[in-house]
């Protein structure tokens, strides 16, 4: 074994380590009594106007401080500031900033296999994420891939299952797809591709107008409390359900690797804390808010609808076909797949068995007592 991979290898061990910690829930107090005054920026790939997400990052900074006795400051700017939001990984290995926020999927130009740090369609439950970072090897094949830019990542949020989107016309089946000029970030896009959309990639801040002048026939963003105060329901009329294109969208803290080195381990454990604090929470947010949004929406005149039969199972089979192709051009994607599908599919026979089974008996019994 050469050294850099000696070190490499060290590297990984000793961000899981604190990750794992406290995605367990370990108390990691922190005394900073005789550490050094830090000031670091954070750029993030959001805008303030998705307040979940730019509140739990700014938590993210807050508790740092909180648990460095207020040496460790790291501010934050969001998307736009200081670089777009899609370029938070580049700033991040060129050192430009010592840190962002920022969604795996939005580099698979760069490497395809960061898809897997977000989400794929048809994946796992913020549940089943964070047991497969946690306990499944993703962490670290993770920080194998991020590895490769010099970073470090922590997961950090996460959105829960997003909704299908918005669209200008109802959607009666899969040939109403094609021709469909449609925003939707990464992976997402290659499915829509194959069945026939135009997927774009805009900016959060562009999104609604381009909506309202019909240059865009449809608009992916994240759920009703997002899509509500971006304005969309002014612009389009039919909202889709469910989001089986993305169960959960998990956001990662990421750090330059220098940097981090240079940090105390008592700093260290800071941000391995903060980060696992926020992607706890701002995934209960979402699911405290999205249901009172949905409900001014639809009072709204807003037409809740679901997916067609053939639509889903057309985004199945080209999500398939999709994964296969990838496995079998890069060797990096095929091995994250493999222990990705694996765990995946464990996750869903338990599911069946249990979970996903009580709630089902939970609904339908709630709407048969009419409760």
């Amino acid at each position: 074994m050469t050294k850099d991979e000696t070190s490499r290898r060290a590297f990984i061990r000793t961000g899981s380590a604190v990750a794992m910690a406290t995605m367990a829930g370990a108390a990691l107090p922190v005394s900073a009594a005789s550490e050094p005054r830090i000031k670091w920026r954070l750029v993030s790939s959001f805008p303030t106007t998705l307040d979940v997400i730019h509140g739990g990052i700014e938590q993210i900074g807050r508790r740092v401080k909180e648990l460095t006795d207020g040496k460790f400051e790291i501010s934050v700017f969001p998307a736009g500031e200081i670089v777009p939001g899609y370029q938070v990984l580049d700033a991040v290995q060129q050192g430009t900033v010592e840190c962002g926020v920022t969604c795996g999927f939005y580099y698979l130009g760069k490497l395809p296999a960061l898809v897997f740090d977000t989400c794929l369609p048809f994946g796992m439950t913020p549940r089943q994420q964070d047991a497969w970072m946690s306990y499944g090897g993703g962490l670290e094949l993770m920080r194998e891939l991020y590895g490769q830019f010099g970073v470090l990542q922590f997961p950090c949020g996460g959105t829960g299952a997003q909704m299908g989107g918005w669209f200008r016309s109802e959607i009666k089946g899969a040939e109403d797809l094609k021709g469909l000029r449609i925003r939707t970030p990464g992976f997402v896009s290659e499915v829509y591709a194959r069945l026939g959309a135009v997927p774009q990639q805009i900016a959060h801040s562009d999104v609604y107008s381009s909506l309202e002048k019909g240059t865009l026939d449809a608009v992916e963003i994240i759920g009703p409390h997002d899509d509500e105060k971006l304005g969309l329901w002014k612009a389009a009329k039919f909202y889709y359900s469910p989001g089986v294109l993305e169960l959960d969208a998990q956001l990662s803290f990421i750090v330059n690797k220098s940097r981090w080195d240079s940090l105390p381990p008592s700093y260290q454990a800071a941000i391995a804390t903060a980060s696992a604090e926020s992607r706890s929470r701002m995934i209960a947010k979402y699911d405290a808010v999205n249901i009172a949004a949905l409900r001014r929406l639809l009072a709204n005149g807003v037409k809740l609808r679901y997916w067609p039969e053939d639509v889903v199972k057309a985004m199945y089979k080209a999500t398939g076909d999709l994964l296969r192709e990838k496995a079998q051009a890069d060797p990096l994607f095929a091995k994250v797949h493999k222990n990705w599908e694996d765990f995946r599919s464990s996750q869903s026979l338990w599911s069946s068995i249990n979970d996903a089974a009580a709630e089902h008996y939970v609904m339908t019994l709630a709407k048969t007592s009419g409760k």
